[in-house]
């Protein structure tokens, strides 16, 4: 979808790591909407899926900035989502409510992402310098 007149109207979808972090946070919403749980702990399903989401969103948030200093700035807050996210998951796995395989596909892909949005700062933050 492209506004006309306007040549960096959602830029940000250009990005592979934002299709992976839309991608991840539907993992995480289809795992949550699973979970092995008698008692509902509503609060740590509702922070899971807002980190697991506010990480595209920073991207897509960052990239509509008007600096690559401050886009830099949004890539490193969706890696803090994705730790938060690896955080809670621990915490679910630990306490049963998600199994190995799961913990450990969504983990593998966190990881992933994060690779992503270094090597995307380590870039900007490159040519920025030059």
């Amino acid at each position: 979808m492209k506004e006309e007149g306007n040549e960096e109207y959602l830029e940000f979808e250009k990005l592979e790591v934002w299709h992976r972090a839309v991608s991840f946070a539907n993992m995480v919403i289809d795992l949550t909407e699973n979970l092995n749980m008698e008692r509902k702990h509503y609060r740590l399903i509702e922070q899971l899926e807002a980190a697991s989401t506010s990480v595209s969103m920073n991207i897509a948030e960052g990239k509509g900035r008007n600096s690559k200093k401050e886009f830099v700035r949004f890539l490193y807050y969706s890696r803090g989502s994705l730790f938060e996210v690896a955080t809670l998951l621990l915490i679910f796995r630990k306490r049963g409510w998600i199994d190995q395989d799961s913990h450990l596909k969504i983990k593998k892909e966190s990881i992933e992402i994060s690779k992503m949005l270094i090597g995307l700062i380590r870039y900007l933050s490159d040519k920025r310098k030059k």
